[in-house]
């Protein structure tokens, strides 16, 4: 009785709202099933708000040119962008360009290169551009295990047990110490250098494309905030306590000589 109640009264609403004209022959409930039957009873409008699910925006896009032994690169590696990337990553494209204020030249065979803490960080660049590379889909949580460890490059293998078990160290080795390996990092020098406006430190975070200071500035004190605060489509859960869940990180950087 109920449910005849409910039909009964649910088609006397959609008829009231001039749907269902003369050639509709389907009851009430099947009138959004499909296009043409959303036609036939002249219900497009309202199946359109019915079915129509709200569409997403572009995620907030954050960039970041650092170098791997730089301790203010490290701590915003560590303590901002990666925890805000688990709890928001459904909302935001992160990009990481290991290179920051290194120098290169071409030497006889390959590229050369020289790098502000040393030969180490060197080394810690072509590892984590060659993880870059190697694990688009599994990258991020190894260099988080990398540069929260005490020693980046010596970590590698321990990293790799706990996230990529199924993983030889073996492809990674031959990339690091290979042409690829070499390649990337003569591409990532590019892609700093073509930073417009040039970067004058490290870490230098871009948003959305841009670099300001005032990004800059927000990025390091709050960055889950910061990201919660540019995205344009329906906030996520996270979003919704206006306290930031991390502390504000120190704002100090590793100057480009």
């Amino acid at each position: 009785m109920g449910l005849w109640f409910l039909t009964v009264a649910c088609s006397s609403l959609w008829v009231g709202l001039g749907l269902g004209g003369a050639p509709c022959k389907y009851p009430p409930h099947l009138w959004c099933s499909s296009r043409e039957i959303a036609q036939a009873c002249k219900a497009e409008k309202q199946c359109a708000k019915v079915t129509s699910a709200p569409q997403k925006a572009d995620p907030v896009s954050i960039s970041l040119y650092y170098e791997s032994l730089c301790p203010a690169c490290r701590s915003f590696l560590v303590l901002q962008l990666f925890p805000t990337w688990l709890m928001l990553g459904d909302i935001m494209d992160i990009t990481l360009v290991p290179y920051g204020n290194a120098k290169e030249r071409k030497g006889a065979t390959k590229w050369e290169f020289e790098c502000q803490h040393g030969p180490d960080e060197c080394l810690g660049n072509v590892m984590e551009a060659c993880l870059i590379h190697l694990f688009e889909d599994m990258y991020f949580p190894l260099i988080f295990c990398m540069e929260s460890s005490a020693n980046v490059t010596q970590n590698l293998p321990t990293c790799m047990k706990l996230y990529r078990p199924d993983i030889s160290l073996a492809n990674l080795t031959a990339c690091v110490n290979g042409d690829l390996g070499n390649k990337l990092m003569h591409a990532n020098a590019e892609r700093t250098r073509a930073l417009n406006p040039p970067h004058k430190y490290v870490p230098w975070i871009v948003i959305n494309g841009s670099h300001t200071e005032a990004l800059q500035s927000r990025s390091q004190a709050a960055l889950f905030k910061m990201v919660c605060d540019l995205y344009k489509g329906e906030p996520p859960v996270a979003c919704l306590d206006k306290k930031s869940p991390f502390p504000h990180s120190q704002q100090y950087s590793c100057l480009n000589a």
